[in-house]
């Protein structure tokens, strides 16, 4: 229809040839311009040659003139005596190769691999962390590590120290693994990416005990959830001090408030257990007991019950650092 509108039109007229056959014009135009060839453009008379444009882009990229725009090349050369081209110019050169960005070879960090961590037993991942505990005076601190199975939220080991050493986090590691009986290739160790974390000497006591070591993403505190919400429990603490006078102190406060966390506080995570129960394998006996004191709450009472016999809740049988989608899941 395109073509015989064009030869309706060179008798009576493009419009009236299209509004006769009802075509529209902008069909007709496309099927002229696609038989008509592209004219290529002529190079201008004053373009740069290749040489010229090949100078200028090894000009911009320069170590001297890498890290500066084409206006402030342009300015500088000319107060130098020097004329390649116009600041406009050097732009369509640099675009010509895909370089109006970054020009300097510069290092681009790595990808990190979120850590997933999955434990379904007691002592199979454990989370460790240091925080700091407020001394006597300003600018003065006693360091807390702690050891926590994030299976169990129990506390395996802890220990208070006046500094912040690799020497230190080894010798916690070594004596918690001993009382937990850990073997070989049974144990993940996760922690963030602070100094005695990554220190060598603890990757080969690690590698010696038959441990994997494992760690967070750099500045994502997130992959280290279990030791960061332990810490929150124990400053919000009641009675937990501002300061503490000394290091006796510290230890004096620290060591019944991991009895209370381990042994008499029921966590919210592990369905109101407390980590002892659920570390020593007493979970399954506390939760039919309290189920047999809910089946005769039921009995005595069902009006009090809108939805049937309550159910008591276990505590999670995995829990994860980090847990994959849910599309990746076996």
């Amino acid at each position: 229809m395109s073509a015989l509108a064009e030869t309706l039109g060179q008798q009576i007229g493009l419009k009236q040839a299209c509004a006769v056959l009802q075509v529209p014009r902008s069909r007709v135009y496309r099927a002229r311009m696609a038989q008509t060839p592209l004219l290529v453009r002529p190079q201008p008379a004053a373009a740069l040659s290749s040489q010229e444009r090949e100078q200028v882009r090894e000009t911009l990229n320069s170590p001297r003139f890498e890290d500066q725009t084409p206006r402030q090349v342009y300015a500088t050369l000319l107060d130098e005596g020097e004329y390649l081209c116009h600041w406009r110019t050097m732009y369509r050169v640099l675009a010509a190769h895909d370089e109006v960005r970054e020009r300097r070879n510069l290092l681009t960090h790595p990808t990190y691999r979120k850590p997933e961590l999955l434990a379904t037993a007691p002592n199979q991942v454990w989370s460790w962390d240091i925080t700091k505990l407020r001394g006597p005076v300003k600018w003065s601190y006693y360091y807390l590590y702690v050891l926590l199975d994030i299976y169990s939220r129990y506390a395996v080991g802890w220990l208070i120290a006046e500094r912040e050493t690799a020497a230190l986090a080894q010798e916690l590691v070594a004596t918690t693994c001993q009382r937990q009986g850990i073997t070989r290739e049974q144990l993940t160790l996760h922690a963030d990416n602070g100094g005695p974390m990554r220190a060598k000497s603890l990757a080969l006591l690690l590698d010696d005990l038959g441990v994997s070591a494992s760690h967070s993403r750099p500045h994502t505190s997130d992959d280290n959830p279990y030791s960061e919400a332990q810490f929150k429990t124990l400053k919000y603490q009641p009675g937990y001090p501002d300061r503490f006078g000394s290091i006796q102190d510290a230890r004096a406060w620290v060591g019944p408030f991991f009895d209370w966390y381990n042994h008499q506080h029921y966590h919210t995570g592990l369905s109101l257990l407390t980590p002892a129960s659920v570390h020593f394998g007493q979970a399954a006996a506390i939760c039919q007991q309290r189920q047999t004191v809910m089946s005769a709450a039921y009995a005595a009472h069902p009006e009090r019950f809108s939805k049937g016999l309550p159910i008591v809740a276990a505590p999670p049988k995995e829990v994860w650092i980090n847990p994959p989608p849910i599309s990746n899941l076996p």
